[in-house]
């Protein structure tokens, strides 16, 4: 299986907790920019080695990532995906996911989606509570997110997801309990819960460094994660990675391709791509939209190879991503990829990390609690 990510780095404004490359677009920027696409599109399959170094088509899933994708129109989205399925081809099944703020959409574009092939939505809803969205920096109101989603049903998105954020200052256990309730009554196929974290250089980070507010304490952290996870789980959802739920069968398969380290193409400035099978070598795009665009122009390819893998750095990367899933690592996929028993060769680690650990079915997993541990507990694995 092989994956695409088209990255789109325009956005009305800056949130404050973003450290992500992103820049307000101006007039004619997103027709260059898809023309550039398009033509990356067209070349990269050379570029990036074709069958022959693991990249199989044809693309089981899309994913249009930003920055604020929603701000194509449904003609350019439907342009991209006809240059993507011509030349790389596209699954029977293949899961089309575009990411959209609830601000941006109405009812013709998302319809338009719809026909341009889009089959997943996935909305940056972030809070229902407007004083959370107001401090978060975001454009839309609670209004306005429970009406894309409404908006969304009535024109037959049927695979819906939406992100939500939690351990924000000063958020209270009756507000994370009416984000619930929200999540109840409009029963989104699939969530994405992410904590709060704090990046350098973004405005958070200086306004935090005045103490103009504090964040929750590791504590606060932890029950309010309980909770959420008690309240989604009650609910039917499968708690199958850190920071993702999803209603049976409607796990986000673009991500399980990223956890399970199989091979993606990334289109656009800052994009990375992973090309190869069991040991692999990772390739990023050009990071400025300008210098993206100037590689395209003159016909050089805007991705460098950056990174490549021994055996040592691909055996770790795998235990990294996958301790993150609820399926675990399987011992016999992992002896099979790298000639090597999990059991031997982290033998000290699967120590320190007991009681969080355990082997049931031939899958090393982490427990709940273990997750909440997981930045500490992955550093044994180093």
């Amino acid at each position: 299986m092989a994956s695409l990510y088209l990255h789109i780095p325009f956005c009305l404004s800056k949130c404050p907790y973003c450290d992500f490359y992103s820049c307000e677009p101006k007039t004619g920027d997103i027709d260059r920019y898809v023309d550039a696409l398009c033509t990356d599109l067209k070349t990269s399959r050379a570029v990036c080695g074709g069958d022959d170094e693991g990249f199989s088509a044809p693309f089981t899933s899309v994913f249009f990532g930003g920055g604020t994708p929603s701000l194509l129109s449904a003609s350019q989205v439907a342009r991209l995906l006809d240059v993507a399925a011509s030349v790389y081809g596209f699954a029977a099944d293949v899961e089309i996911t575009l990411e959209a703020n609830p601000g941006t959409v109405s009812s013709a574009s998302l319809m338009g989606y719809r026909s341009a092939g889009v089959n997943r939505l996935s909305l940056g809803v972030q809070s229902f509570d407007d004083a959370q969205l107001k401090w978060l920096g975001r454009q839309h109101d609670s209004t306005q997110a429970l009406q894309a989603v409404e908006t969304a049903r009535s024109v037959g998105f049927d695979r819906l997801s939406i992100d939500l954020m939690f351990s924000l200052p000063n958020q209270t256990v009756e507000q994370l309990q009416q984000q619930c309730q929200y999540v109840e009554q409009l029963a989104p196929e699939h969530l994405s819960i992410y904590g709060l974290t704090i990046e350098d250089e973004t405005p958070f980070a200086h306004q935090q460094q005045k103490n103009l507010w504090q964040m929750p304490d590791d504590e606060q952290y932890r029950d309010s994660f309980l909770l959420l996870n008690d309240r989604l789980t009650r609910l039917g959802y499968r708690h199958y990675e850190i920071s993702n739920y999803a209603q049976p069968g409607h796990e986000c398969r673009h991500n399980v391709g990223y956890w399970q380290r199989q091979p993606y193409l990334g289109v656009g400035a800052g994009a990375h791509s992973f090309i190869g099978r069991d040991l692999g070598e990772r390739w990023a795009c050009e990071n400025s939209i300008e210098g993206y665009l100037h590689s395209i122009h003159e016909g050089v390819s805007p991705r460098t190879k950056i990174e490549g893998f021994d055996p040592q750095q691909a055996m770790f990367e795998t235990v990294y991503l996958l301790l993150r899933c609820r399926e675990g690592v399987d011992e016999a996929d992992f002896q099979r990829r790298y000639n090597h028993s999990f059991a031997t060769v982290y033998a000290a680690a699967i120590d320190q990390c007991a009681p969080y650990l355990t082997l049931n079915n031939g899958r090393w997993t982490l427990s709940l609690e273990g997750w909440l541990l997981y930045n500490y507990l992955i550093e044994n694995f180093l």
